[in-house]
């Protein structure tokens, strides 16, 4: 995108395995199309470009636009984003 980026880029994932997979180079993915798009995400995690983390549910805003919600749970999900 042409924006300059100082220091790692911070990547927020849900799911335990995603972190797991993509922080420990001992951790093997049986599916080869996985191990192919992990390995891009090791490799930049590796050499300190990208910081994965794991994003618990209540705090996930993806959720919002990802899952079919309740009322209460997506209007505050929607209220985090607005304010």
């Amino acid at each position: 995108m042409g924006i300059p980026i100082d220091g790692p880029a911070d990547m927020f994932c849900d799911n335990e395995a995603v972190v797991k997979n993509t922080s420990r180079p001992e951790s093997t993915l049986k599916k080869k199309h996985l191990a192919i798009a992990f390995h891009r995400v090791r490799e930049a995690a590796a050499s300190g470009l990208l910081r994965i983390a794991k994003e618990d549910t209540e705090t996930n805003l993806a959720d919002m636009l990802t899952k079919p919600l309740a009322g209460p749970r997506l209007k505050e999900l929607i209220r985090n984003v607005l304010y």
